[in-house]
């Protein structure tokens, strides 16, 4: 037997290593959007929070109505995507 016929992979093995190696990584992938699901979460809440802590009690001084300050706060978590 040669050298290179010592080191060749039975490819039916190889494909199931395979198989199983993307199946591993999908399911970790699942578990790292999940986490920055819950971490968009977290970050839409404190947002929140702090555009109530920041609204004067009084109301708008600047000539704003509510609805027009409430719709430039920040960036739209929504529309970012996930591959």
């Amino acid at each position: 037997m040669s050298r290179s016929t010592d080191r060749q992979t039975d490819p039916a093995a190889a494909t199931a290593s395979l198989a199983a190696e993307a199946a591993l990584l999908e399911g970790r992938l699942s578990l790292l959007r999940e986490a920055i699901d819950s971490v968009d979460a977290r970050i839409d809440a404190v947002s929140e929070t702090l555009r109530r802590l920041q609204r004067p009690a009084t109301g708008p001084t600047d000539g704003e109505t509510p609805e027009e300050r409430k719709s430039g706060t920040g960036p739209d978590r929504s529309k970012r995507g996930r591959a």
